[in-house]
């Protein structure tokens, strides 16, 4: 059997924001071949796999997930000992205005590529069938919104308050089913908040950068008091693959950054760096802030207790919000390469997500 650094690996939505890096991360980090597998949505981008889309351990599908004859050919062609399932809609705003869109991709989607590993994987011989692993990424929003206190752990009943996180809640009860009743070891982890290089501009981080540049206001929902826990999404890929080559089957891994901030903090932060990376001719970037009606069932808080993953497996996040959310305004300083396509074409800033 090869070794855990040389596997042939699926990552489902992999030209998205966490997918692409995760991909960035194993052609660079490891030997494992990696098999992309996209619809290409608005909110995926092969640019963001610039850098190693000449490896030869890499290589891109386009496809969707509900495509049941597609994704069981891939199946039987790439022979993947691995599949890692990111592949999602996952804006809370459009989840708003389209919630059917979110139960065919993260509900349907999901069942299928459930069942379409599972007949692969009854296919396999013993070994590979052992060492198969069928990883689920999801959120920390399945279990609904934290008060001032407490965290979310693994055992914390779910409770989802959107379209979004409810539809992710069902993906992840059924990749739980899928594991209980049929055997496939399956792992699942929940993640908070991610930012970073290459983040869709429709997120907050982002959208505040950008606005900010281009003089535009910055918006900030209800009095921004509303609490996130962030993860820089490089030390989230880190973790993804950890928990890969060492998670149990059958258990739930909560990620997180221990680094809650109000949203209003946030964009505090992001405008007193820009201050000093880019000043404005005139006046300070924090005087473009705008605050503006709150999204319908805005979750007050989220809190993530990483305490397993720190103890299993031994995980730590190496980047704080600090030197995390500076890292991530140089880039898009230094990348406009990549953001000022997606500006001009696919999201221009506008509010989304308003219906009631």
């Amino acid at each position: 059997m090869e070794s855990l650094d040389m596997k042939k690996i699926i990552v489902t939505g992999g030209a998205g924001f966490i997918g692409s890096a995760l991909i960035r991360y194993l052609i660079r980090e490891t030997d494992c071949t990696v098999c992309n597998l996209d619809k290409l949505t608005y909110a995926g981008n092969r640019e963001s796999l610039k850098e190693v889309a000449d490896s030869p351990r890499y290589s891109f599908a386009h496809l969707d997930i509900c495509d049941r004859e597609g994704v069981t050919r891939l199946f039987a062609e790439f022979q993947p000992d691995t599949i890692m399932h990111l592949a999602a809609e996952s804006h809370v705003d459009r989840s708003i205005d389209a919630p059917l869109e979110f139960v065919r991709t993260n509900v349907l989607g999901t069942a299928n590529l459930l069942q379409c590993a599972l007949e692969y994987w009854r296919g396999l011989p013993e070994e590979r069938q052992t060492a198969f692993r069928f990883q689920h990424i999801s959120t920390d929003e399945v279990y609904g919104s934290l008060g001032e206190d407490g965290f979310f752990a693994e055992t914390t009943p779910y409770d989802p308050k959107s379209p979004y996180s409810a539809s992710k809640a069902s993906s992840d009860h059924m990749v739980r089913a899928w594991g209980h009743t049929f055997g496939m070891p399956v792992l699942i982890s929940n993640c908070s908040n991610n930012y970073g290089p290459y983040h869709f501009p429709e997120k907050l981080i982002p959208l505040v950068i950008l606005n900010a540049l281009d003089g535009k206001p910055l918006p900030v929902y209800g009095r921004g008091a509303n609490v996130r826990d962030w993860l820089y999404v490089e030390d989230h890929a880190k973790a993804l693959w950890l928990i890969n080559q060492r998670g149990v089957p059958g258990e739930t891994y909560n990620i997180g950054g221990h680094n809650e901030r109000t949203n209003l903090e946030v964009v505090e932060t992001i405008c007193r760096i820009l201050d000093e990376l880019r000043p404005k001719t005139a006046g300070r970037y924090a005087d473009q802030i705008t605050f503006v009606a709150d999204r319908p069932g805005h979750d007050l808080r989220y809190a993530i207790d990483a305490t397993k993953l720190t103890r299993d497996l031994g995980w730590h996040a190496e980047e704080n919000f600090d030197t995390g959310i500076r890292k991530t305004i140089q880039w898009y300083l230094d990348n406009a390469w990549w953001w000022e396509p997606i500006r001009a074409q696919k999201y221009a800033g506008e509010r989304l997500g308003k219906q009631k």
